[in-house]
């Protein structure tokens, strides 16, 4: 049975907290491809976590085993002017930024298929980590006459370096996870018959009472930020979250907990 939101529309998007981790579902077999209502309840879901207090780590999969995500739909990219394909890109490239720029730690589990805007995706997000032998991995947009249109040759380049990015997206091809963990595309590869569970034990760890949840943000925040600005403006970055730090609850209890030789009980403050 179909799911449906309160506007009457299909539920694109399954959203669920599960012990401080916001677990994203992209849901549109067979290859859940993103449309612009996709995109729109993404970026909702994001928000929600974003806002969410007891919400420490954001993971995002698709639906079923086959395909984290195939891109865009085809069929209406197909039936699109170019006037809503423009708008369009630049609301999928708002909702990828809104991932990179929660202080919050995000998490791709690629259970399957990653390919063009689906990698684009993934790219958005803190950690990779992909099924063994789950599926392929790669943009193949220029095998279709385009380019990818979600940050996709931006993304690429920061994460690979100019050369590899440039020979792979210029080829169009696409590869395997284990190629993809050797060039560094993707974090770890897990064996696929405890996926899942291994994705989520590792999200939980990042989750209070083990990790202090706004520290690890604001690292993630001092990384991001930080290495798109000059490097004094960068330093002073992190200075500044720092000091925020300095003034938090879970700054006191890791101090205290080391100097009493226990462990540290965080609670995300």
């Amino acid at each position: 049975m179909a799911t449906t939101t309160s506007m009457g529309t299909k539920e694109l998007v399954k959203y669920r907290v599960e012990e401080g981790v916001a677990i994203f579902e992209l849901d549109d077999g067979p290859a859940n491809t993103y449309s612009y209502e996709m995109m729109l309840q993404l970026d909702a879901a994001i928000l929600k976590a974003r806002m969410d207090e007891n919400v420490h780590v954001l993971l995002l999969r698709g639906g079923g085993e086959k395909f984290f995500c195939a891109g865009a739909s085809i069929p209406m990219l197909t039936q699109a002017d170019p006037q809503f394909k423009y708008y369009f890109c630049l609301h999928a490239n708002e909702t990828l930024c809104r991932l990179e720029q929660t202080p919050k730690l995000v998490i791709a589990a690629l259970n399957g298929h990653t390919v063009g805007g689906g990698l684009e995706i993934a790219l958005a997000c803190d950690i990779r980590i992909a099924r063994k032998d789950g599926g392929k991995i790669g943009l193949p947009e220029g095998n279709l006459g385009f380019l990818p249109r979600t940050g996709g040759t931006q993304l690429f380049a920061r994460v690979l370096g100019r050369a590899r990015a440039l020979a792979l997206v210029v080829s169009g091809r696409t590869f395997s996870f284990e190629d993809a963990l050797e060039m560094g595309l993707i974090h770890y590869l897990y064996e696929k018959e405890t996926f899942w569970e291994d994705v989520l034990a590792y999200a939980k760890q990042f989750c209070p009472p083990n990790k202090a949840a706004r520290a690890v943000g604001l690292i993630k925040r001092s990384v991001v930020t930080g290495s798109e600005m000059p490097f004094a403006e960068a330093l002073g970055l992190e200075r500044e979250l720092q000091q925020l730090l300095f003034t938090s609850e879970d700054a006191r209890e890791g101090l205290a907990a080391y100097v009493e030789k226990r462990a540290a009980n965080f609670k995300g403050k």
